[in-house]
């Protein structure tokens, strides 16, 4: 019989490529994890890996094994919830992965109002950016992911299904006062080539997205400063040691900052991501409708964040922490 622990080990081989990764990933040794995909190829009584050189790949029947076992072990886990609520009502554990500022302004609203509800589902929550987010739940680390699907650094496919939540806002974020700040109208961010820029760590989602607008608008920012988190940069923003790009969602209203919009508007889409092939399990479904109903989501038409309705814009931050 074949041991599930081991077909995660394979499938999570399919989708990060190396031994290495499968083992970082796993809290592992690599040597552990090529012993232990050595048992599943006794179990399986069937080559599944291949040296190329150094490296070691799937065999055809691999990656077959890898793939269907992504959906055996959805299945296993969509029947042991079932068996622990009887089919009444929603129960086990969700894994609920989220960007950095959709924790709070969506995350957690949705956790609160699921513990009230359903009082035997355990969501657990996992600070995951977009880039990280959609190889986690690929993987079987994430069940549910808020993400956004505007960036290309990470190829989307049928794999994943996606449910629109809400849209939000790319802002420039200014110390108060700030020339480019007079008036309430957007700013051309060309008009900010010489200004010294906070950025989010190489390779985010908001550093490439900062860096590909500058470039777009002809100029190469001067980064002073990168922080992973956005409570530092606005802080940065605020000692008027820098200015910055954000969701409009990041902007903390504690912070006294001035945001404008920018005079090409860029909104991101925010989605909640889940693995295709078979229905979620109760639990999950749950969990997405939690977020679904959340003021600001697609579900709340007029609502701020929802398709049509006005950004943010003020002399002090207004968007939503």
């Amino acid at each position: 019989m074949m041991n599930p622990w081991r077909l995660r080990l394979l499938s999570q081989l399919d989708t990060l490529g190396t031994v290495r990764a499968v083992a970082q990933a796993a809290h592992m040794s690599p040597s552990s994890v090529s012993q232990q995909l050595a048992v599943l190829e006794s179990e399986t009584r069937t080559q599944l890996l291949e040296r190329t050189g150094r490296r070691v790949r799937l065999t055809s029947a691999g990656v077959i094994l890898a793939r269907r076992a992504r959906a055996l072990l959805d299945h296993m886990d969509s029947v042991e919830a079932e068996l622990r609520g009887f089919g009444e009502e929603p129960s086990g554990l969700v894994r609920l992965g989220a960007f950095q500022s959709a924790i709070h302004s969506m995350a957690v609203p949705a956790v609160t109002l699921l513990a009230r509800e359903h009082p035997h589902l355990d969501v657990e929550l996992l600070e995951l950016e977009p880039h990280a987010s959609v190889p986690a739940l690929r993987v079987g680390d994430a069940d549910l992911v808020i993400t956004t699907t505007d960036f290309d650094e990470l190829p989307l496919g049928p794999d994943l299904d996606f449910v629109p939540l809400a849209t939000d806002p790319v802002l420039v974020v200014l110390p108060v006062g700030h020339p480019a700040a007079a008036g309430r109208g957007p700013v051309d961010l060309a008009a900010l080539a010489d200004e010294s820029w906070a950025f989010d760590i190489p390779q985010s989602y908001m550093a490439n997205l900062t860096l590909r607008l500058c470039r777009q608008a002809g100029f190469e920012p001067r980064v002073v400063c990168r922080f992973s988190n956005y409570l530092m940069s606005l802080q940065h923003v605020e000692a008027g040691l820098s200015i910055t790009l954000l969701p409009g969602l990041a902007v903390d209203p504690r912070y006294r900052v001035t945001t404008r919009p920018l005079a090409t508007p860029v909104s991101r889409r925010i989605t909640a991501a889940q693995r295709s092939g078979m229905p979620p399990r109760a639990a999950v479904r749950a969990v997405l409708d939690a977020l679904r109903g959340l003021p600001g989501s697609s579900g709340s038409p007029g609502s701020p964040g929802s398709p049509g309705s006005p950004g943010p814009s003020g002399t002090q931050a207004e968007a939503r922490g």
